[in-house]
Protein backbone atom coordinates (compact mmCIF):
# COMPACT_ATOMS: atom_id res chain seq x y z
CA UNK A 1 0.00 0.00 0.00
CA UNK A 2 2.64 2.01 0.85
CA UNK A 3 4.59 1.61 -2.24
CA UNK A 4 1.45 2.32 -4.42
CA UNK A 5 1.01 5.97 -2.61
CA UNK A 6 4.45 6.56 -2.99
CA UNK A 7 4.17 6.23 -7.33
CA UNK A 8 0.78 8.27 -7.02
CA UNK A 9 2.77 10.49 -5.29
CA UNK A 10 6.17 10.30 -7.99
CA UNK A 11 3.10 10.31 -11.04
CA UNK A 12 1.41 13.78 -9.35
CA UNK A 13 4.92 15.20 -8.88
CA UNK A 14 6.38 14.48 -12.34
CA UNK A 15 3.05 15.95 -13.74
CA UNK A 16 3.61 19.60 -11.77
CA UNK A 17 7.06 19.60 -12.77
CA UNK A 18 6.29 19.16 -15.96
CA UNK A 19 3.70 21.73 -15.97
CA UNK A 20 6.31 24.40 -15.15
CA UNK A 21 9.16 22.84 -17.06
CA UNK A 22 10.52 25.27 -19.63
CA UNK A 23 11.83 23.14 -22.39
CA UNK A 24 16.09 24.16 -23.61
CA UNK A 25 14.89 25.91 -26.95
CA UNK A 26 12.57 28.16 -25.26
CA UNK A 27 15.08 28.66 -22.50
CA UNK A 28 17.68 29.90 -25.08
CA UNK A 29 15.06 32.14 -26.31
CA UNK A 30 13.94 33.56 -23.20
CA UNK A 31 17.72 34.05 -22.55
CA UNK A 32 18.24 35.89 -25.48
CA UNK A 33 15.40 37.70 -25.69
CA UNK A 34 16.43 38.84 -21.97
CA UNK A 35 19.83 40.05 -23.08
CA UNK A 36 18.31 41.80 -26.38
CA UNK A 37 15.85 43.49 -24.06
CA UNK A 38 18.78 44.83 -21.27
CA UNK A 39 20.57 46.37 -24.35
CA UNK A 40 18.25 47.81 -25.85
CA UNK A 41 16.99 49.19 -22.47
CA UNK A 42 20.82 50.72 -21.57
CA UNK A 43 23.83 51.32 -23.95
CA UNK A 44 21.97 50.96 -27.31
CA UNK A 45 18.53 52.52 -26.81
CA UNK A 46 19.83 55.87 -28.69
CA UNK A 47 21.38 54.07 -31.92
CA UNK A 48 19.40 55.05 -34.99
CA UNK A 49 16.07 53.70 -35.39
CA UNK A 50 17.01 52.15 -38.77
CA UNK A 51 20.18 49.98 -37.07
CA UNK A 52 17.39 48.94 -33.95
CA UNK A 53 14.79 47.68 -36.58
CA UNK A 54 17.37 46.07 -38.25
CA UNK A 55 18.46 44.14 -35.24
CA UNK A 56 14.87 43.23 -34.49
CA UNK A 57 14.38 41.78 -37.98
CA UNK A 58 17.67 39.49 -37.43
CA UNK A 59 16.41 38.36 -34.45
CA UNK A 60 15.37 34.74 -34.27
CA UNK A 61 11.31 34.88 -35.03
CA UNK A 62 10.38 33.23 -32.14
CA UNK A 63 13.35 34.98 -29.78
CA UNK A 64 11.11 37.97 -30.92
CA UNK A 65 8.11 36.91 -30.00
CA UNK A 66 9.77 36.61 -26.10
CA UNK A 67 10.91 40.32 -26.33
CA UNK A 68 8.06 41.37 -27.25
CA UNK A 69 7.07 39.22 -24.21
CA UNK A 70 9.88 40.16 -21.81
CA UNK A 71 9.26 43.70 -23.19
CA UNK A 72 5.65 44.35 -21.53
CA UNK A 73 6.41 42.50 -18.20
CA UNK A 74 9.34 44.95 -17.90
CA UNK A 75 6.25 47.30 -18.00
CA UNK A 76 4.61 45.63 -15.00
CA UNK A 77 2.19 43.78 -17.24
CA UNK A 78 1.50 39.87 -16.50
CA UNK A 79 1.99 37.86 -19.44
CA UNK A 80 0.80 34.69 -20.26
CA UNK A 81 3.38 32.35 -22.13
CA UNK A 82 2.30 29.52 -24.51
CA UNK A 83 3.55 26.60 -24.00
CA UNK A 84 4.90 25.67 -27.35
CA UNK A 85 5.95 28.02 -30.24
CA UNK A 86 4.11 25.75 -32.70
CA UNK A 87 0.83 25.31 -32.91
CA UNK A 88 -0.53 28.40 -30.86
CA UNK A 89 -3.50 29.31 -32.90
CA UNK A 90 -2.14 32.08 -34.31
CA UNK A 91 -1.85 33.74 -30.38
CA UNK A 92 2.02 33.88 -29.79
CA UNK A 93 1.51 35.25 -26.28
CA UNK A 94 -1.53 36.96 -24.05
CA UNK A 95 -0.62 40.19 -21.74
CA UNK A 96 -3.64 41.44 -18.99
CA UNK A 97 -4.28 45.48 -19.26
CA UNK A 98 -5.88 46.99 -17.29
CA UNK A 99 -7.66 43.84 -16.20
CA UNK A 100 -8.64 43.37 -20.00
CA UNK A 101 -6.79 40.30 -21.45
CA UNK A 102 -5.13 41.20 -24.67
CA UNK A 103 -3.74 38.71 -27.41
CA UNK A 104 -0.36 38.91 -29.31
CA UNK A 105 0.83 38.20 -32.66
CA UNK A 106 4.05 39.28 -33.43
CA UNK A 107 5.74 38.67 -37.01
CA UNK A 108 9.44 39.90 -37.66
CA UNK A 109 9.06 40.89 -41.65
CA UNK A 110 11.13 43.22 -43.32
CA UNK A 111 8.50 44.26 -46.12
CA UNK A 112 5.46 44.90 -45.68
CA UNK A 113 2.63 43.19 -44.04
CA UNK A 114 0.23 41.81 -45.64
CA UNK A 115 -3.67 42.52 -45.09
CA UNK A 116 -4.91 39.03 -44.96
CA UNK A 117 -2.58 38.36 -41.85
CA UNK A 118 -3.88 41.24 -40.18
CA UNK A 119 -8.01 40.31 -41.11
CA UNK A 120 -7.25 36.71 -39.84
CA UNK A 121 -6.19 37.99 -36.21
CA UNK A 122 -8.86 40.74 -36.14
CA UNK A 123 -11.30 37.42 -36.68
CA UNK A 124 -9.39 35.50 -34.11
CA UNK A 125 -9.77 38.50 -31.72
CA UNK A 126 -13.17 38.51 -32.00
CA UNK A 127 -14.29 34.64 -31.71
CA UNK A 128 -12.00 34.79 -28.41
CA UNK A 129 -14.17 38.36 -27.43
CA UNK A 130 -10.30 39.72 -26.80
CA UNK A 131 -8.70 42.55 -27.63
CA UNK A 132 -5.68 42.05 -29.90
CA UNK A 133 -2.38 43.71 -30.60
CA UNK A 134 -0.69 42.72 -33.91
CA UNK A 135 2.99 43.83 -33.26
CA UNK A 136 5.24 43.73 -36.32
CA UNK A 137 8.51 45.29 -37.98
CA UNK A 138 7.40 45.51 -41.38
CA UNK A 139 5.20 48.27 -42.81
CA UNK A 140 1.68 48.51 -42.05
CA UNK A 141 0.48 49.36 -46.09
CA UNK A 142 -3.01 51.10 -46.71
CA UNK A 143 -4.85 47.79 -47.15
CA UNK A 144 -3.81 46.53 -43.67
CA UNK A 145 -4.81 49.85 -42.09
CA UNK A 146 -8.14 49.23 -43.78
CA UNK A 147 -8.70 45.99 -42.09
CA UNK A 148 -8.55 47.46 -38.81
CA UNK A 149 -10.31 50.75 -39.14
CA UNK A 150 -12.75 51.09 -36.61
CA UNK A 151 -12.15 48.34 -35.22
CA UNK A 152 -12.38 47.94 -31.35
CA UNK A 153 -10.68 44.05 -31.49
CA UNK A 154 -7.00 45.37 -32.89
CA UNK A 155 -4.52 47.48 -32.86
CA UNK A 156 -1.24 47.88 -34.57
CA UNK A 157 2.00 48.24 -32.95
CA UNK A 158 4.97 48.95 -35.02
CA UNK A 159 7.79 51.85 -36.54
CA UNK A 160 8.19 54.27 -33.56
CA UNK A 161 5.77 52.74 -30.81
CA UNK A 162 7.79 49.09 -31.43
CA UNK A 163 11.03 50.88 -30.70
CA UNK A 164 9.06 52.92 -27.49
CA UNK A 165 7.86 49.29 -26.41
CA UNK A 166 11.17 47.49 -26.41
CA UNK A 167 13.40 50.21 -24.99
CA UNK A 168 11.10 51.47 -22.24
CA UNK A 169 10.09 54.52 -23.54
CA UNK A 170 6.69 55.96 -23.59
CA UNK A 171 3.80 54.52 -26.25
CA UNK A 172 2.28 57.11 -28.18
CA UNK A 173 -1.55 56.21 -28.63
CA UNK A 174 -3.45 57.36 -31.73
CA UNK A 175 -6.62 58.97 -30.62
CA UNK A 176 -9.46 57.88 -33.33
CA UNK A 177 -13.22 56.67 -32.54
CA UNK A 178 -14.09 53.22 -31.70
CA UNK A 179 -10.20 51.93 -31.82
CA UNK A 180 -8.36 50.23 -29.49
CA UNK A 181 -6.53 52.01 -27.42
CA UNK A 182 -3.31 50.58 -25.59
CA UNK A 183 -2.80 52.08 -21.76
CA UNK A 184 0.36 51.60 -21.05
CA UNK A 185 2.36 52.29 -17.87
CA UNK A 186 4.99 53.85 -17.49
CA UNK A 187 7.79 51.68 -16.30
CA UNK A 188 8.35 51.96 -12.40
CA UNK A 189 11.70 52.48 -10.95
CA UNK A 190 12.90 50.01 -8.51
CA UNK A 191 12.70 50.96 -4.69
CA UNK A 192 15.63 52.94 -3.40
CA UNK A 193 16.78 53.98 -7.30
CA UNK A 194 16.48 57.41 -8.95
CA UNK A 195 13.43 56.91 -11.35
Amino acid sequence: MLLILLAVALVLLALVLRRFHVPLRHRWRRRQARVMAQQLRGRDRLQPPQLLYARLRSMDPLAFEELLLESFERRGFRVIRNHRYTGDGGIDGKVMIDGALWLIQAKRYATAIRPEHVSAFKALCRARNCRGLFIHTGRTGPQSRESIDNSSHVEIISGRRLLALVTGGPIAVPEAPGRATLPVKPHRAKPGRAG
